[in-house]
């Protein structure tokens, strides 16, 4: 009897050990950023947020259809696009269908939080920026609450990356550095709420750091600052790992509030359940061909009507997670960055980001002076390999013909 042979596909690395899947990482947070400028110049007074938001997710759509063009690789949009007004804590993408909602518009002075993002075979790249409508500088509470923000982000960063990772001097110095346990999630929370209060801030509540896997952006480690009660994160960040790094700031106490509108962000979890009435079963059907198991508007899916009532029975037994808007209790201005960042043994690479702030057009008279915080903020995020500078060095021979 002869034997038949099978040959086995051989099982794709999708680890940052894969050059390519970096590669991926980066490529969708070219578009990410892209897309983040180009709808941020558009939150001007009185623009439309519904229209920021399908403007946004239009951009996604026609920039991933110019990368990996003929290859059977699934791309998408990792996080629909949505504009949170100034008191805003969570992601905010009205619907058409909510009239009153619909003609929601952003207000001179306000704080608007861009958040959106891209991915590619599975690797998403989420980025949130903020600006302030209308303005071209920046001065007194709302400069506080960017510089405040901006400082918290880099220090967040910074905590992040394992011990000894970016040590220096001796072999005896790195592995002692290398041997420190890495700060706990209390003390994390600690020294970020020291920066906030530099600028008389608050921490927004549950402001929450997620390890991003392959098509998953809520992986099983996750880092809560200023959790609630009953509320703790899990694990600590290693080399090889990709995360989304989110801090919010409040002018106000950082409570929350929920919203009174319509649940519209919606992400599909892993549990199952057979549905039984057949419109939800239809919804559940584009969402997952459409989105798999990344963030999505209701209003990105074909009759967005339908789809409010076809996602309730996935919603009631947990086959979608439905994200709650949430804004500040006080209703005070609220910040939001979202860094995506991938972690190597070179330290931490910035994938997607918010711009830093032209410090020259946005003015606090605060600054910290706390030593600690200082001597971290000084702390580099990377290893400098040279090779960047050392190019730059012979293209400036070649320009001017000189050996200096």
């Amino acid at each position: 009897m002869a034997e038949t042979t099978q040959t086995q596909t051989p099982e794709v690395d999708y680890t940052l050990n894969n050059p390519d899947t970096l590669t991926k990482y980066k490529t969708a947070a070219q578009i990410s950023h892209k897309v983040l400028e180009a709808v941020s110049a558009q939150c001007v007074e009185g623009a439309k947020i519904i229209e920021l938001c399908q403007n946004g997710d239009k951009l996604l759509e026609e920039e991933l259809a110019k990368v990996y063009k003929g290859k059977k690789i699934q791309k998408g949009i990792g996080h629909p696009t949505t504009v949170s007004p100034n008191s805003y804590v969570t992601p905010y993408t009205p619907l058409v269908s909510e009239a009153a909602e619909a003609e929601t518009t952003l207000k001179a002075g306000e704080i608007a939080k861009i958040q959106l993002g891209a991915q590619i075979d599975g690797f998403g790249t989420i980025v949130c920026d903020m600006v302030v409508v209308g303005a071209s500088e920046v001065t007194g509470r709302e400069a506080d609450l960017i510089h405040a923000t901006h400082y918290a982000n880099e220090l967040l960063l910074r905590l992040m990356a394992p011990p000894g990772l970016l040590a220096t001097g001796s072999e005896e110095e790195k592995k002692k550095a290398a041997a420190a346990k890495a700060p706990t999630q209390a003390r994390i929370t600690q020294l970020i709420e020291k920066v906030a209060k530099t600028y008389d801030c608050n921490v927004v509540e549950n402001t929450t750091s997620w390890l991003f896997e392959r098509n998953e952006i809520e992986a099983e480690k996750k880092i809560i600052l200023s959790p609630g009660s009953g509320v703790k994160g899990e694990g600590v960040p290693d080399v090889g790992e990709v995360w989304g790094v989110e801090v919010g700031l409040s002018l106000g106490s950082g409570k929350v509030k929920n919203l009174d509108h319509r649940p519209t962000l919606h992400r599909r979890t892993t549990t199952t359940y057979q549905l039984k009435r057949p419109s939800s079963r239809a919804t559940l059907t584009e969402i997952v061909k459409k989105f798999g198991q990344f963030p999505f508007s209701l209003r990105q899916l074909d009759d967005e009507k339908s789809a409010k009532v076809g996602v309730i029975e996935s919603v009631r037994n947990g086959v979608l997670r439905q994200y709650e808007p949430a804004g500040d209790a006080d209703n005070a201005a609220v910040s939001r960055y979202l860094t995506t960042i991938a972690i190597t043994k070179n330290g931490i690479t910035k994938l997607a980001a918010p711009a830093a702030p032209d410090f020259e057009k946005v003015k606090s008279d605060k600054k910290i002076e706390d030593e600690e915080i200082l001597k971290i903020l000084e702390l580099p995020l990377s290893k400098s390999t040279g090779s960047k500078n050392k190019n730059k060095k012979k293209k400036a021979k070649k320009a001017d013909g000189t050996d200096e």
